[in-house]
């Protein structure tokens, strides 16, 4: 197979508006803003798989929300059905409302659906565990995956999520994004957490030569040492479809030398060739 780099879009309107990076102070100003729906959603994403029940206390912990207001928001997300309440601990968790809203963007996602196949045959012939994502705010959250490496004690699903720059697929989406929202994404990163970010971006000045290079990403335990990783982004024919990227992850003991690199990229890389094909590019 030839070697394939890809080609991006290198420019966006600079004031265009690049969703999920901006926070309710920042658009304080805006008319159009509904703040109230922006505190009943931080409210939603204050639950994590760590933290599945939280009271109202901890919900204003997280968020930096007036207690009066978190109790107003729980009691109509939960008349709404997006939380439910669990009386023997006075907590809440998330509802299936909630999962009743996902289920129609999974669905007519196309691109999960060309790509299935060829993440299974590489998971098969490769035995990696093969993960479809895209950003959501300073985070990827996986689509799809073919869970084939029982040795990853980070066993990923649908949902679940991984940071942008210390992972090989969040920074194949940095990679592959237009210019302007790849700034956009690091200087919110930078913003965020600084010191972090003074660590993490040395990750993404390895990776930006490797994937001019040889057209992917790669994350040797960057994330969690126990886990190597590749990472390619994948193109789509609309300009304004978001970002998506796949990758094939490994635990550490199992990895032979090289094996990464010489077994699993070139066919990583023909499997998205193939995809983008079949979603109309090329």
């Amino acid at each position: 197979m030839n070697r394939r780099v890809h080609a991006f879009p290198s420019s966006l309107p600079v004031d265009a508006p690049v969703p999920g990076l901006l926070d309710a102070t920042d658009l304080s100003t805006d008319r159009q803003f509904a703040n109230n729906l922006a505190r009943g959603l931080d409210v939603l994403r204050a639950f994590t798989p760590n933290d599945p029940m939280l009271g109202n206390r901890e919900i204003a912990d997280r968020t930096g929300l007036p207690k009066p207001t978190v109790s107003r928001l729980t009691y109509t997300l939960t008349m709404l059905g997006y939380l439910s309440y669990v009386e023997a601990f006075h907590k809440y968790r998330l509802g299936s409302g909630v999962l009743s809203l996902g289920y129609p963007l999974l669905a007519s996602m196309r691109i999960r659906q060309v790509a299935r196949p060829f993440m299974e045959q590489i998971s098969r012939e490769t035995g990696c565990t093969v993960n479809l994502g895209m950003r959501d705010r300073l985070n990827v959250v996986y689509l799809d995956t073919c869970r084939v490496d029982q040795g990853n004690i980070y066993q990923p699903d649908i949902g679940s999520t991984r940071p942008l720059l210390p992972s090989s697929i969040g920074r194949a989406l940095i990679l592959g994004a237009p210019a302007a929202e790849r700034q956009a994404i690091l200087n919110r990163l930078k913003v965020d957490d600084p010191a972090r970010f003074t660590v993490e971006r040395t990750f993404l000045d390895a990776d930006e030569k490797l994937f001019q290079t040889h057209g992917y990403c790669h994350s040797a335990g960057d994330w969690h040492k126990e886990v190597h990783a590749i990472a390619v982004p994948i193109r789509q024919p609309n300009r304004g479809d978001e970002g998506v990227a796949i990758n094939c992850t490994m635990s550490a003991y199992r990895l032979r030398k090289d094996m990464l690199k010489r077994e699993v990229a070139p066919r990583l890389l023909e499997a998205v060739l193939h995809i983008e094909q079949s979603c109309g590019l090329h």
